[in-house]
């Protein structure tokens, strides 16, 4: 079973999954390799992802470790099978390993929700916006790599225009909406781009207004991804040294019940068109 040095996204939290079986049913990992018939340093290989597991040995794995939930399985099992190279490969060694993980973790997603106050979401930003918001990153980053993050960033974005585009809702303050990166030119185009994204009918938005009383979550950054079941599902938050993946389910239901009182004092869908609206007319 051959070793990689960087293990996908979808590698590690398989590895990980694995792990909290292991561990909710009481199990050290020398008492769990003697169960699936295998060395300690084996089973912890596989659970840092480090080694990558077969269907067949998590099944096994789920049975030793008295896992009943058997949606949860067939997901783990299916985590399995994706052998192919997605397109954040070709990124490799040019941008972070988290950016990288970022998209893959989308890619695979069921639903995506965020909810941003400052910045319009990534994935549905015009290039001169993203452009404009790299040029203002600290630590300042070079001309090509810059460009290098825009394209990643606009390819991310394939997740809502493919076959099988992802459902997507998000919420956005009505001050993100009236910065101006990128100059008065740039920002009334990428609300035109919001106006028309959002007529797709998997792409909601939602604009939380100045006017509004309640702001629950303190103008806080979530990205959440939903995964097959519930336990999958990943909440990304933005800090300034990258983003962090939360995969924890007491804060994945935190982060659910953030984004659900998010969804309760944003505007109702054509309430907040009409606010883009006017904000552009204002640009």
């Amino acid at each position: 079973m051959a070793g990689r040095a960087a293990p996908t996204a979808r590698r590690a939290r398989l590895g990980a999954e694995l792990r909290k079986l292991r561990e909710r049913a009481g199990l050290t990992t020398t008492q769990a390799a003697d169960l699936l018939g295998t060395s300690a340093g084996q089973l912890s290989n596989i659970e840092v992802a480090r080694f990558g597991v077969s269907a067949g040995r998590v099944r096994v794995a789920a049975q030793a470790y008295s896992c009943t939930d058997q949606t949860l399985i067939a997901a783990l099992v299916d985590m399995t099978g994706d052998r192919k190279r997605g397109w954040w490969e070709e990124y490799r060694d040019i941008l972070p390993p988290k950016l990288l993980d970022l998209a893959e973790i989308e890619h695979h997603g069921t639903s995506l929700r965020a909810a941003h106050s400052m910045h319009i979401p990534g994935l549905v930003q015009t290039v001169d916006h993203a452009r404009a918001i790299h040029r203002q990153a600290v630590p300042e980053i070079s001309p090509p790599e810059i460009e290098h993050r825009v394209s990643y960033r606009m390819k991310r974005q394939t997740v809502l225009y493919r076959d099988n585009a992802v459902p997507y809702r998000a919420l956005i303050h009505e001050a993100a909406l009236r910065m101006q990166f990128g100059g008065p030119a740039v920002a009334r185009a990428q609300l035109q781009h919001l106006l028309e994204v959002s007529e797709h009918s998997h792409v909601s938005i939602g604009v939380i207004p100045f006017s509004a009383t309640d702001y629950p979550g303190s103008g806080q950054s979530v990205y959440y991804v939903s995964g097959p079941v519930p336990s999958l599902d990943t909440a990304q938050l933005d800090q300034s040294h990258g983003p962090v993946f939360i995969d924890s389910e007491a804060q994945l239901s935190q982060y659910r019940l953030l984004l659900n009182r998010l969804d309760a004092v944003a505007l109702p869908r054509v309430r907040s068109r009409d606010l883009i609206h006017a904000i552009a007319r204002q640009l």
